[in-house]
């Protein structure tokens, strides 16, 4: 991994910290007991979760003694079960928010002191666990009923062009999937490795509302966040519901996108054929560090790193487009590809976190690609990659089709 202070990385943990204490905070107190996903854990257990897992990963590399063992062994682990697998543990289950608020303040103030002693790389794993967190939450925060969340101010909507769809050419090339040892990354973004991929056709804008409300209006089952009410669509955004937003990107889940590209006749792309129409150049020399280039990512080139809770129109950051021209393929969503996740070659484990990929290497997750609204910033890099089950539907993931 590169050189990065320990002292720095220490120091980076703060922003996140706030940040996911700022996500508790919209949370109504009565409600931390709530399970607004019925496949996952009641609220309580992820303001716990985060303090926990720093913890178990850093105080044990420190080998400093536990004061809460039990608090350690409860707040330890998420849970991926399938959709409609609901959880059976009762409300007395758990202690008071107030009791683990205080471990959590033990815990940052026991670390802080110790955190000059843990290498970069468990201190990074620290950091951007918690960032992956910070969006994965914000699932649960938008199933939360609206009465049971503390609103904050939000940034308006601007106007944007209609998109005018085509499916833009992008000749073959070789693309890089992973990372070079000296770079930090989670065990499944290694080895690097080049892949081949033939020409193909990407569709410029991601599927949007109003595209896919052709095929419900065929026959299709309406995504998760859309809601029929007095005669007409509505989506169901983190704060309230509107009228549904046509040119917003369309979140459905991986066989919900499978099933509309069929329908079009064509397919979701491959993670290689997204990386090329991502990261490619058009003279084929080399790839950039993002669509637009090697800019530094702001709000200019796509809507991530948490500036909004909501979509924008797919047409709204033209900035943010392709060597190839294809819009948004950073921010705004993540894109399912119809890549299982898998290890790439040369594969290994972190020996302090063996389970993290290689769990879910079980055929029954897919690949996504790029980013929400409310991916942080860190978390952007090419070899970045995310993974889901086929039908979960809480996800900010939307798609676009290809063609050979």
């Amino acid at each position: 991994m590169k050189a990065t202070t320990t002292t720095h990385l220490a120091q980076m943990l703060a922003r996140p910290r706030a940040g996911t204490d700022a996500l508790f905070d919209l949370v109504r107190p009565e409600a931390f007991y709530e399970r607004p996903v019925p496949e996952r854990h009641r609220i309580i257990f992820y303001l716990g979760h985060l303090d926990a897992f720093d913890w178990n990963l850093i105080g044990q590399a420190a080998e400093v003694p536990s004061f809460r063992p039990e608090f350690d062994r409860l707040f330890a682990f998420g849970i991926d079960p399938t959709p409609g697998q609901t959880q059976q543990d009762e409300r007395s289950d758990w202690p008071e928010a107030a009791e683990v608020r205080q471990y959590n303040l033990r815990v940052r103030q026991t670390l802080d002191d110790v955190s000059n002693r843990i290498s970069e790389q468990i201190l990074a794993v620290a950091l951007e666990h918690r960032l992956m967190h910070a969006e994965t939450f914000a699932y649960l925060l938008h199933a939360l009923s609206i009465n049971q969340k503390n609103i904050p101010s939000a940034a308006p909507h601007l106007p944007s062009p209609a998109p005018i769809h085509a499916m833009m050419e992008i000749p073959g090339g070789t693309v890089t999937l992973g990372q070079s040892r000296d770079q930090f990354g989670w065990d499944n973004e290694f080895e690097s490795c080049e892949v081949p991929v033939a020409a193909f056709a990407m569709s410029k804008y991601k599927v949007t509302n109003g595209d896919y409300l052709e095929f419900v209006r065929a026959g299709a089952k309406p995504p998760h966040l859309w809601r029929w009410h007095e005669g007409r669509w509505r989506w169901r955004g983190m704060w309230g519901e509107t009228p549904l937003p046509w040119d917003w990107p369309v979140y459905v889940t991986h066989e919900e996108a499978s099933a509309f590209a069929a329908w079009t006749g064509k397919r979701l792309p491959t993670e290689v054929e997204f990386h090329r129409a991502a990261y490619g150049t058009v003279d084929g020399e080399g790839e950039r560090l993002y669509p637009w280039g090697d800019g530094r990512p702001d709000s200019r080139f796509g809507n991530f790193d948490g500036n909004r809770w909501d979509p924008v129109p797919v047409t709204a950051t033209p900035l943010g487009d392709s060597a190839f021209g294809i819009s948004q393929l950073v921010g705004n969503g993540w894109e399912w590809t119809s890549t299982v996740f898998h290890p790439l070659p040369g594969f290994q484990p972190f020996p302090f976190y063996p389970g993290y990929s290689a769990r879910f290497f079980d055929g029954e997750h897919y690949v996504l690609k790029g980013a929400s609204a409310r991916t942080d910033a860190r978390l952007l890099r090419r070899s970045f990659r995310n993974w889901f089950r086929p039908n979960f539907p809480y996800v900010y993931a939307g798609f676009r089709c290809v063609e050979d």
